[in-house]
């Protein structure tokens, strides 16, 4: 949960053994994403499922805070703009 207004997306860490790792993202990228992109979305979908309504209501948040960011950063590139 943010603790202030000022809080945006950050890195986190998690231990995960590296063949694994390495694994998911070749499959992620052969079905078109990246690892973040999927672990995203998974959190996202894990939080609709399971949340209650706190949780739901800062996911709602979260989802206001990329997208009002998005448009003042011009949105997200195009997938065929971004690095392979």
């Amino acid at each position: 949960m943010a603790t202030d207004d000022k809080d945006h997306t950050f890195i986190t860490r998690f231990r995960i053994p590296k063949r694994l790792w390495d694994a998911y993202g070749t499959a992620a990228q052969r079905q078109g994403t990246d690892r973040s992109t999927d672990l995203v979305n998974h959190v996202r979908d894990y939080v609709r499922e399971h949340g209650d309504a706190q949780e739901l209501t800062e996911l709602e948040a979260a989802e206001k805070e990329l997208a009002d960011r998005r448009t003042r950063k011009g949105g997200r590139p195009r997938k065929s703009d971004q690095p392979t």
